[in-house]
């Protein structure tokens, strides 16, 4: 029998695989992956179930495959970019922490990493950190609004305080037993979330930038943690854009369920929801059915989507 591993973590050059009998071993990617022909940065990831040769002399074994995934998600690698990177595979969940304060994390940057997740048909959600910082009664109505915006559509939002601990006996309910990717944009507290959650692992920790009021990397490899109650986080570095991947133009309403939902009754079946006469979306947005805020996400993605297809067209 081969021996196999999940990857647990990922430093770049390196992986670190982890056997069913619990033992880590250091190794080294051979040979070229592949994922339905995508080109990647990472063709291994945290969460990639892999087979591996046998440890050298000094501890270090060969991924010589990665068996088949059962779902992954993958972002840009950069705006200009034609290659993709892949976030974790083999996962229950993907979670997004966001803030809405210390930094403000961008509506967009949200809709656009629920959008990939729906993408790869993983359950997204939200964890909306720092509420000890939402002191003012116009804070705690924007944290109630943004809550019940998200719930209506159907993701699963909690709020909590990783500082107080607030809210986090209900989150690690949630996540107990399960595959969850952490995701977010620096700064937002997820090294500090992780330790809350899983005492005694101390990811690092950095005080946010009071020059730029955004994070610093102190995350600069994927890495996969131990619950206490069961099931795993896999912890990916900050990030400050969100590249969306693969989407053809006439999906990107797919992945905005609400949108997906009304589209249903606009006149024409190819309804772009732009400038289309009998488009059921836009009424709806008219009617304060459909969050403006989301429809402008879904516009923003559309419109990358079609100056993608441009430039691959012109050999961009």
């Amino acid at each position: 029998m081969k021996l196999q591993g999940t990857i647990i973590r990922n430093t770049g050059a390196h992986y670190v695989a982890r056997t069913a009998d619990g033992t880590e071993i250091r190794c080294l990617a051979k040979g070229n992956f592949r994922i339905k022909g995508i080109r990647t940065t990472n063709p291994v990831a945290v969460g990639d179930i892999v087979e591996l040769s046998e440890p050298g002399a000094d501890g270090t074994a060969y991924i010589t495959a990665v068996m088949p995934r059962r779902n992954y998600i993958i972002r840009r690698a950069s705006n200009l970019s034609k290659a993709a990177q892949i976030i974790a595979a083999n996962i229950d969940c993907a979670a997004l922490v966001a803030t809405l304060a210390h930094p403000v994390t961008s509506l967009t940057f949200i809709d656009r990493f629920l959008a990939t997740a729906e993408a790869y048909n993983v359950p997204g959600m939200l964890i909306i950190n720092k509420t000890d910082l939402l002191d003012s009664p116009e804070d705690k109505e924007f944290l109630d609004a943004f809550i019940y915006l998200y719930r209506s559509i159907g993701y699963t939002a909690v709020a909590v305080s990783a500082e107080t601990g607030d809210g986090l006996d209900e989150l690690a309910a949630m996540l107990a037993g399960k595959v969850t990717l952490l995701s977010g944009n620096s700064g937002v507290g997820k090294s500090t979330l992780i330790n809350a959650l899983i005492p005694g692992v101390q990811a690092r920790t950095a005080e946010i930038s009071q020059i730029h009021n955004t994070g610093m990397h102190t995350t600069t490899f994927s890495e996969m943690y131990d619950l206490p109650a069961g099931g795993v986080l896999i912890d990916t570095p900050g990030v400050r854009g969100f590249g969306v991947f693969d989407f053809k133009r006439d999906e990107v309403g797919h992945y905005f369920p609400e949108i997906f939902k009304v589209s249903s009754k606009c006149r024409f079946g190819n309804c772009t929801h732009t400038h289309e006469p009998g488009c059921a979306v836009r009424e709806a947005l008219e009617n304060n059915l459909i969050s403006q805020s989301r429809y402008n996400s879904y516009l923003s993605i559309l419109e990358e989507t079609e100056d993608t297809d441009d430039k691959y067209r012109k050999g961009f």
